[in-house]
């Protein structure tokens, strides 16, 4: 067993533990629980480690996600889910670290972690080990004790309802970053018409302040819905720094010192679809401002 082979894959199964599980600290718990299944088992006739070690990974986070459904902490498909926002990995303008880099590989921002969150467990492995990381259906099967073909279908479901909630951002950062700007700029001049212009029709804005009566947990549709309730924007715009969120344009507000609250922002076509804000305290406080030259 080598400890330097297992290394070389530990990014790679780390990026998958996150996009199965939305917590940065759970994909941690599930590699390590891989390295210790990894050491018991006898992998001499293994032929593709990495494709082993990504199964044997999936698996664990299959059991995690199913063990949240017993627990009844995955959102039902039959009505709105809890705003419940996955970790942001949040970077400075000059990009991701290598870490954050191999993290968020394939990755279209923290929106498409919201919708994952609302797929069925096998759904979520077969999408995301397929869809993501080229594992092959006749490797899933077993894992959700299905078919090839039954596995396929279940990626199949998870794709439609990714494809359906999260459109394809726009791939121009600068474009992005022009939107997140001008919606900053009217939450600040209070202005409700170049609000409504620079958000899409259907936006949706997602706020998860945690268990903290003080930053309640918000879900608002719509572009007048949303510029009608940006009076945290307004609040927080000069405070805000320019990120990266999940590898697309977003900010922090650092306020006092502290990173108050980080944003999300999906942009297509040049208007905000999405807006996620996570400004839970209890899971800001391992966030560093100075980061971002703050």
């Amino acid at each position: 067993m080598s400890d330097v082979e297992f290394e070389r894959h530990r990014p790679q199964l780390r990026a998958v533990a996150y996009r199965m599980l939305g917590s940065l600290s759970e994909a941690d718990d599930a590699v390590q629980e891989t390295w210790l299944r990894y050491q018991r088992a006898d992998t001499s006739g293994v032929d593709n480690l990495a494709a082993w070690l990504t199964t044997v990974t999936g698996r664990v986070c299959l059991n995690l996600l199913r063990s949240r459904a017993t627990r009844g902490e995955v959102p039902l498909d039959d009505g709105e889910p809890d705003v419940r926002l996955p970790d942001p990995v949040v970077s400075p303008l000059t990009g991701p670290d290598p870490e954050q880099e191999a993290l968020l590989a394939d990755s279209v921002g923290l929106a498409m972690q919201v919708v994952l969150d609302t797929l069925t467990p096998a759904e979520r492995l077969a999408f995301v080990l397929h869809d993501l990381f080229a594992v092959p259906f006749d490797d899933i099967a077993p894992l959700v004790e299905r078919t090839p073909a039954a596995a396929r279908q279940l990626a199949s479901r998870g794709r439609r309802r990714v494809q359906d909630a999260v459109p394809a951002p726009d791939a121009d950062l600068a474009k992005q970053r022009a939107a997140v700007d001008a919606f900053y700029a009217a939450a600040r001049d209070g202005d409700f018409d170049a609000l409504v212009t620079v958000l899409d029709p259907d936006v949706v804005l997602r706020a998860d302040g945690g268990a903290h009566p003080a930053r309640p947990t918000v879900l608002l549709r719509g572009a007048r819905n949303v510029a009608g309730q940006a009076t945290l924007a307004r609040r927080l715009a000069e405070h805000v720094r320019p990120v990266l969120v999940n590898g697309t344009a977003g900010a922090v507000a650092v306020i006092g010192g502290q990173v108050f609250a980080v944003m999300a922002f999906t942009v297509t076509d040049g208007r905000i679809t999405t807006i996620d804000v996570l400004n839970d305290p209890d899971r800001l406080s391992g966030i560093d401002p100075a980061a971002f030259g703050v």
